[in-house]
């Protein structure tokens, strides 16, 4: 009988301490706001990893890829991912983007053990269906059999061992957004030595 007295005790201890927790952490949110500018806490990224998780199904984690990596395969997973991923992974992975850094939960640095460890299905199955609650999208229609979304799987793969050429090849294919391409034009019209400037004739001058 003490020993169940010691044990509802005890879960009583802990039920009141999550309380306190969550009370000291709703506070905290309250005085900071919600800004996104905040890293994550501990809490938060463990349940973010949990919902990943539980967003699996069963059979994501035995999926295998039905592709065999190859030169070819890589070069056109390559071109997808620079034009396609790399806005908020980088070219290389690591989530050093302007988007990147500012999502939330921050985009993960794919090079590392947190992605790398993952199965090829869980890979397959995050970038067909996306992730919850994160800034990742769904890209697939929720088939097994995308090559495209294969493919990413095996540049993921890849990602620890990109070369600093195969980077330099990507950044080529990285989309160029208005105020990029503006500059580039005035930068090759100043190169022909016509830097955009249109003759007018003068308002004063009035001959025909």
């Amino acid at each position: 009988m003490a020993r169940i007295v010691k044990v509802f005790a005890f879960v009583g201890l802990l039920a009141t301490l999550a309380v306190v927790v969550a009370g000291v952490m709703t506070v905290s949110m309250i005085r900071r706001g919600f800004s996104a500018r905040d890293q994550p806490s501990t809490i938060e990224a463990t349940l973010a990893s949990m919902m990943r998780s539980w967003s699996m199904t069963a059979r994501a984690a035995t999926l295998k890829s039905p592709i065999q990596p190859s030169p070819g395969i890589l070069r056109d997973a390559r071109s997808h991912w620079a034009d396609h991923c790399a806005i908020c992974h980088a070219n290389d992975g690591s989530g050093d983007t302007q988007i990147g850094r500012h999502l939330y939960p921050r985009a993960p640095d794919m090079r590392g053990s947190a992605t790398q460890n993952l199965t090829d299905g869980e890979l397959y199955f995050i970038v067909e269906n996306g992730v919850r609650l994160t800034g990742m999208p769904a890209w697939g229609n929720g088939r097994e059999d995308s090559l495209d979304s294969w493919q990413l799987v095996a540049f993921i793969r890849h990602l620890p061992a990109l070369t600093k050429e195969e980077e330099a090849e990507m950044r080529k294919m990285n989309p160029v957004n208005p105020g990029e391409r503006s500059e580039e034009k005035e930068e090759e019209d100043f190169l022909r030595g016509t830097d955009g400037a249109t003759s007018h004739p003068s308002r004063n001058d009035h001959s025909h």
